[in-house]
């Protein structure tokens, strides 16, 4: 028994447990490997958002190829949804409608050009540049309202004065399409806007209107186009 005891005393006395400089030096070691992976996860996070505004232009960009697929079918020439009619413009860029098929497609050429090099210079979600582009969903839509600052506005209808012209709202059209449902921008200050440029003449020399959506996070960076 005395052997016994001497033996398990003898064992506990061989057990080393860690020291204090040991647990600092672990210590300091975590901290560093997770300041390191921080910002890793922030990337993940933020391209993760990245991919799934992109995700949302593209399906906002196929319901608007649907629309104009059937618009060309019932009336006679496709339009994107806000226009009134196809040679109408929605927002900022657009000239004033010509009878000369030329002259309206040199117009839509410089007013294409124009929004191109105003979008590939709108990185801040509060820049005036949104005030020539206009709400998918609606400003004021509960789902996916306009964070406060925002120049985006919403569509009007165009109709008046225009006897073959339909008359349309942008965002109800863009309601209409998603069933009710709104798509809303992952980023907090996100928002998705569109703007068209107008087609022009008749005929053979007829020429389609063009389409972009952004989302006005960093619209330089979320943006795509259709062009039938």
């Amino acid at each position: 028994m005395k052997q016994t005891l001497k033996r398990i005393i003898r064992n506990v006395k061989s057990i080393n447990g860690n020291s204090l400089a040991e647990f600092a030096t672990t210590t300091a070691l975590m901290a560093t490997l997770a300041a390191t992976a921080a910002p890793k996860l922030s990337e993940m996070s933020e391209g993760t958002k990245a991919e799934k505004s992109m995700n949302e232009i593209d399906k906002i960009l196929t319901q608007a190829r649907n629309f104009y697929q059937t618009t060309a079918d019932t009336e006679g020439r496709g339009r994107f949804p806000g226009q009134d009619k196809f040679d109408v413009q929605v927002g900022g860029y657009g000239h004033a409608r010509v009878a000369d098929a030329s002259a309206a497609l040199n117009n839509a050429i410089a007013d294409q050009g124009l929004l191109i090099a105003a979008l590939d210079a709108w990185t801040d979600w509060d820049d005036a540049e949104g005030a020539n582009w206009r709400s998918v969903f609606g400003v004021d839509n509960l789902a996916a309202k306009q964070d406060a600052g925002g120049k985006v506005i919403n569509d009007t209808d165009q109709s008046a004065g225009c006897g073959t012209c339909t008359a349309s709202i942008g965002h109800d059209d863009w309601l209409d399409l998603f069933a009710g449902n709104t798509l809303a921008s992952k980023y907090q200050d996100g928002h998705f806007a569109y703007a068209v440029i107008p087609g022009g003449g008749s005929g053979l020399s007829a020429f389609p209107p063009v389409m972009y959506v952004v989302d006005m996070e960093n619209a330089s960076d979320f943006n795509n186009v259709i062009e039938p």
